[in-house]
């Protein structure tokens, strides 16, 4: 793989991320838009969610009998389109049906990325090039959020859909043929699940997927109530997460080369349930946001610690497991939400307290890297 594909599946990977956070902030501004209320608008989120996990599931083995380029060329114009649909909705259900298509066309870049990596990058490289392709998704997520506060809410969605118009002529001209890759329509995910190993780690990545994001998903609402802040300050301080995850996702996956896959992510276990431990304690605003980066950093070790692990599985679990990995992280996240949701009306330390434990006990894992070896 070449550094000019490389960078063209960080600028896919950058589009699909720029309106993913944003859109959850525009909400408010969105309902009142519409006239609805903010529990409606707030769908935009599962719209977008669920077909994602539900079509990054075809991906993965639709590629081996169609050449990726033209799977990724047909889906970067879908989304840029479905962009373009939300930025001209005249009403809620027009908006509710282009976030649907854009996660259905946006569901194919990241099994992509994952798979070329695996393919054209040596063992002892793989974990770099996987930390600096989400620290750029990381980057383009950040951009979208500091604009949202910025410009109106439907740039948020003309912005990624102008840019994939363009990134559609530069993967058509500069984006290679896989068409020697491509080989027979096979199903392996009855495969992938009689693989033990492989069942472990999809087992684990949606237990820690499910209690991030039930945390990660209020922690305004904590720092609303907890402490009495403006939304400046909350804004800040959630900021500094998405700034730590993009160094994190670079040191994360240099750390997956060195130290190991598994260690890397046990490391982010370690940080992430101190900092919602840590969060239990009434803590001065310094303290919070020092608790901000740790808390970020322990994701993105985490992730690219295990995203790195998973190119290192056989080519024949190859492109089904780099399918289930969206598929079960958005899945996942989206309970992990909902619970958390419930949690925290039960107060905010039998919330943090629970999360931390949860979190916490999935350092046993780290105790299955010999078996999670076997499928190198």
């Amino acid at each position: 793989m070449s550094f000019s594909t490389f960078i063209i599946l960080c600028l896919e990977g950058m589009l699909l991320s720029f309106n993913v956070a944003a859109s959850s902030a525009l909400i408010p501004s969105i309902a009142a838009d519409f006239g609805v209320s903010q529990f409606i608008a707030g769908r935009i989120v599962w719209f977008y969610m669920l077909p994602y996990g539900v079509a990054a599931l075809v991906y993965g083995p639709l590629i081996r009998i169609i050449d990726a380029k033209r799977v990724e060329l047909f889906c970067i114009l879908g989304f840029a389109a479905a962009n373009l649909m939300v930025g001209f909705a005249g009403d809620i259900t027009t908006l509710f049906i282009a976030r649907f298509l854009m996660g259905i066309f946006g569901a194919s870049v990241i099994p992509l990325a994952l798979i070329l990596i695996a393919r054209h990058k040596a063992p002892q490289e793989k974990g770099r090039f996987v930390g600096i392709f989400f620290s750029t998704t990381f980057a383009a997520s950040l951009s979208g959020l500091f604009l949202s506060g910025v410009i109106a809410w439907r740039w948020i969605y003309f912005i990624p859909a102008i840019a994939g118009f363009v990134l559609s002529l530069v993967i058509l001209l500069y984006l290679p043929s896989f068409k020697k890759e491509a080989d027979s329509l096979r199903v392996n995910y009855p495969a992938v699940f009689k693989n033990r190993a492989i069942i472990g780690i999809f087992t684990y990545i949606f237990l820690v997927s499910l209690f991030y994001h039930g945390v990660q998903q209020w922690l305004s609402v904590y720092f609303s109530e907890r402490y009495s802040f403006g939304q400046f300050i909350i804004s800040a301080l959630l900021t500094l997460t998405s700034v730590s995850g993009i160094l994190g996702e670079v040191l994360g996956g240099r750390l997956a080369d060195s130290l190991g896959r598994v260690r890397t992510a046990g490391l982010g276990i370690i940080l992430m349930a101190a900092s919602v431990f840590i969060l239990l304690l009434k803590a001065p605003l310094f303290f919070l946001a020092a608790l901000m980066i740790i808390w970020g950093l322990g994701w993105t070790f985490n992730h690219a610690g295990i995203s790195t692990l998973l190119t290192d599985v056989p080519d024949k679990y190859l492109n089904e497991s780099a399918s289930l990995n969206s598929s079960v992280r958005f899945i996942s996240g989206g309970l992990g939400a909902a619970l958390g949701g419930i949690l925290i009306q039960k107060g905010f330390q039998v919330w943090l307290f629970i999360f931390g434990a949860c979190i916490l006990s999935l350092i046993i894992f780290n105790k299955k890297e010999k078996a999670w070896a076997r499928i190198y």
